[in-house]
């Protein structure tokens, strides 16, 4: 439907673009900054306590190698002999390791050349190892276990765990130091170093300490962890609440505005708080705004459009009725001779009333669903001119076309039909009000960029008050003499409305000779297009 209103008009409320420091939307960044700040503390906690673990283990290896080297020392000075085969004594040497060790936090064993125990320490202190049992399970086994400390030993881990005990001291055995970690019988994981007793080139024995507190230390590290999982959760849980206040709550409002001009009958949607957010949320915020607005001058527009197209139909329905009424009561044939030609009139009024009407209803659709082309305005005009010229009877008024004279065509972009309409508009407008004989002049020229074509015609002139008046709907000023009906004042309206959906403009004014107006003129502006 034809309106007021621009067929094309700018966003607005649209905020330029900013850079942005992550790809992607606004709310997509703070959606993604939200996970991975959660995801960042838990890493972060990780890393810290694996480097803490890392350095705990490696400092107990260096502390127990100090105390083996120290012991195996000791023993190969004070209980070794013999030249040139040397020995050890072993009872000796297991004394003193009783002496040396410290059954509460570490374990040490000797061992003979052929990798036979000579002493433990636990076994000479008679140590009973105890152990706090975890809680008991659930009969079906199931749930999920929160419990931290390490799982149970499994069947057959004290075999590897021997396996690993002598594949150790043999390596000691061909003098080497050995440091590491492995398991225990009992499945607990054990810092142990493994240390040559040498004479010389000769091995006499291996000293192997080993410290089991390093499930204890793993098990504190986890306990340590759970703050950071506890910072990550409560990170998780805030940024779900603040996503569902910054973008489910406003969406849920904007479904209820929308809700609200569906059924409530509102013309506009109006939220002036979301509106003025610099995010997407604020961006749909503004089109809907600016879209309801929109439909709301649209309705505003059709209403008017409506109203006054009952107002003009009425005027010549009204004159019919009087007419067919009065028929029947005239006899005089001059009489009735002249009602008929009222109703001639009439009909003819009507006819092109709807016809105007139509054009103008179907405006906004076919100027959205007509792409624009590159057209020859100077072609396009020589056309329509010359159909003019062709189809003439003597005494109308005469259409001259007067082109640019220049060597290139006049290009611009627009859509051929609507701006042939706008200039057949324009032509008939400017015959209707010349006197006949008279003639309406069309030319073309360039400046500036722009493309310019003037429509002259030999009438009357314009009422400098009626300069803007004329473009507005059913606006009709009939010059003395011209026939009832031939204008429908929907022309320069239409015409008006598809210059501006082309860039262009379109104004009136007086052609004045001497200070005595000798007609009008009309002025319609567009943009050039390249070729």
């Amino acid at each position: 439907m034809a309106s007021d209103t621009d067929t094309a008009k700018p966003d607005r409320g649209r905020k330029p673009p900013r850079r942005r420091w992550l790809p992607g939307t606004r709310l997509g960044q703070l959606i993604i900054a939200l996970n991975v700040l959660g995801l960042a503390v838990l890493i972060v906690g990780a890393l810290v306590l694996n480097e803490l673990r890392q350095g705990l283990v490696n400092a107990r290896i260096d502390s127990l190698t100090t105390q083996g080297e120290l012991m195996a020392a000791i023993i190969d000075q004070a209980y070794t002999f013999g030249e040139p085969e040397p020995a050890m004594d072993a009872a000796d040497a297991g004394l003193t390791l009783q002496l040396l060790a410290n059954p509460k936090t570490q374990r040490a064993r000797l061992f003979d050349p052929q990798g036979r125990t000579i002493a433990d320490s636990e076994l000479v202190a008679d140590r009973v190892e105890q152990k706090t049992l975890p809680p008991a399970r659930p009969r079906d086994g199931g749930g999920l276990s929160l419990d931290l400390r390490p799982a149970p030993p499994r069947a057959g881990m004290a075999g590897e765990a021997r396996a690993a005990l002598r594949a150790e001291v043999a390596k000691a055995l061909r003098g080497q130091h050995v440091a590491g970690l492995r398991r225990g019988e009992d499945g607990d994981r054990v810092v142990s170093v493994s240390i040559p007793i040498q004479r010389v080139q000769a091995v006499l024995g291996v000293l192997t300490l080993e410290a089991n507190d390093v499930d204890e230390i793993i098990a504190r590290e986890r306990m340590a962890l759970i703050p950071f999982i506890l910072i990550a959760i409560g990170v998780t849980l805030s940024s779900s609440l603040l996503l569902t206040q910054l973008i489910a709550q406003p969406v849920l409002r904007l479904a209820r505005a929308a809700d609200r001009v569906r059924l409530a009958g509102a013309r506009a949607i109006s939220l002036p708080d979301l509106a003025r957010r610099d995010d997407e949320l604020g961006d749909l915020t503004r089109s809907l705004e600016a879209m309801t607005q929109a439909l709301s001058e649209r309705m505003d527009a059709i209403e008017s459009f409506a109203a006054d197209v009952a107002h003009e139909i009425k005027n010549p329905l009204t004159s019919l009725r009087s007419a067919v009424e009065t028929l029947d009561l005239v006899t005089d044939p001059v009489a009735r001779e002249r009602l008929l030609g009222i109703l001639k009139n009439d009909v003819q009024r009507l006819d092109r009333l709807v016809t105007d009407i139509s054009n103008a209803s179907r405006l906004d659709a076919e100027l959205s669903r007509d792409p624009p082309k590159t057209i020859d305005l100077e072609r396009l005009l020589g056309d329509i001119v010359g159909l003019y010229q062709a189809t003439a009877k003597p005494g109308e008024v005469a259409v001259r076309f007067h082109p640019s004279g220049g060597l290139d065509p006049v290009l611009v972009s627009g859509r051929e039909g609507s701006l042939g309409q706008v200039f057949r508009n324009l032509i008939d407008n400017g015959r209707s009000f010349s006197p006949p004989g008279g003639e309406v002049d069309v030319a073309l020229q360039r400046a500036g960029g722009r493309v310019i074509a003037t429509i002259s015609d030999a009438g009357p002139g314009i009422p400098p008050e009626n300069v803007e008046t004329i473009f507005e709907r059913f606006y009709t000023s009939r010059p003395k003499g011209a026939a009832f009906g031939g204008n429908s004042g929907l022309g320069l309206s239409i015409a008006r409305q598809i210059a501006e959906a082309h860039g262009g403009t379109l104004r009136a004014q007086n052609r004045v000779v001497d200070g005595k107006v000798i007609g009008a003129v009309f002025l319609l502006m567009l943009p050039e297009a390249k070729a």
